[in-house]
């Protein structure tokens, strides 16, 4: 049942809790946690060291750092500037194990994914409308025209989606590498989740890249190290999850109101007999066929996407732009 329980999901930290909650451990997957309690921000991190984990997750073979808060999308200055910094070092640590180089001396591509007319996919565009951009003004001026202790070339595309353009992002943005030659691609998109609850409230960063549309089954070419010829880092946030998932977690919530009562306790032990395998394929059966392709994401997506795209963009200014 395992191998067929497919829940749409773009978070590494989601299909590794699949395996968790069968109790199957995965050789090849390293998993680590830590809590600031202070600030509310978990931080995950899943390394998938070999082949045969990598088959398992279903994920290519890096590593997956998670961070979550129920602060990411709160219009708080001082609260943005604590994630922003907590963001930036997880950014700093993927950059030098994959490149050996320190990421002052890097010049970067920022491609911002997603389509700008559609809200919950408006992310990559957002964070790239924050970028402190730069190449032009140092290919100008030099360096220290900026002022600052330190500034990389920062240059940011945002290639817009095949519906659009015509074209794979990946194309335009193998193009512009062709020409522009950067040390490093940081590429930025809205994910699919399979919680509600990481909704808004999660970013994953990872070394092995990123697919454009693959959060809502448009799988195309991958933004990889391999198609672009550099590392590539990928950036996404959970925007959206499917009409299943939210079934699915109204389904939990009523197993545990069933346990509760005395009459339907039964009903609800029966219930929780079933594996997440099996309750999310029930779910599916019982939506279809007119909701099986139905996203959902929260009614205020448009004042979500904008803090978090402000964030994600500072913790990028703080690696490459100086900023303290």
């Amino acid at each position: 049942m395992v191998r067929n329980y497919s829940v749409r999901t773009d978070l590494a930290l989601e299909e590794r809790e699949r395996f968790a909650s069968d109790n199957v451990e995965i050789q090849g997957v390293v998993l680590e946690e830590d809590y600031d309690e202070e600030r509310e921000i978990r931080t995950t991190r899943v390394e998938i060291c070999t082949e045969n984990g990598a088959r398992a997750m279903g994920k290519p073979v890096g590593i997956y750092l998670t961070l979550e808060t129920p602060d990411l999308a709160l219009p708080d200055e001082e609260t943005h500037l604590n994630i922003a910094r907590k963001l930036s070092g997880h950014i700093r640590e993927l950059i030098r194990r994959n490149t050996g180089r320190n990421e002052k001396d890097l010049s970067v591509l920022v491609a911002g994914l997603g389509n700008r007319s559609v809200t919950p996919d408006s992310l990559g565009p957002c964070v790239a409308d924050h970028l402190n951009v730069t190449r032009h003004i140092i290919r100008e001026y030099g360096k220290y025209a900026m002022d600052k202790e330190y500034v990389n070339l920062v240059s940011a595309i945002v290639p817009g989606v095949m519906g659009q353009t015509g074209m794979e992002s990946t194309e335009i943005v193998r193009g512009v590498v062709d020409e522009t030659h950067p040390d490093l691609v940081i590429a930025v998109d809205a994910l699919a989740a399979r919680s509600c609850r990481r909704l808004n409230r999660t970013v994953q960063i990872a070394d092995t890249g990123i697919n454009p549309g693959s959060g809502v089954g448009n799988h195309r070419s991958g933004l990889t190290e391999k198609t672009l010829g550099v590392p590539v880092i990928g950036i996404g946030v959970p925007t959206v999850v499917d009409a299943a998932t939210i079934v699915n977690d109204t389904m939990e919530n009523f197993i545990a109101a069933l346990e509760s009562s005395e009459s339907l306790k039964g009903v609800g032990d029966v219930l929780k007999s079933y594996n997440p395998a099996e309750k999310y394929e029930f779910v599916k059966e019982l939506v279809a066929p007119h909701l099986n392709g139905m996203y959902v994401t929260p009614k205020d997506v448009d004042e979500m996407i904008r803090q978090i795209g402000r964030t994600l963009a500072e913790a990028l200014n703080m690696v490459f732009a100086g900023v303290a």
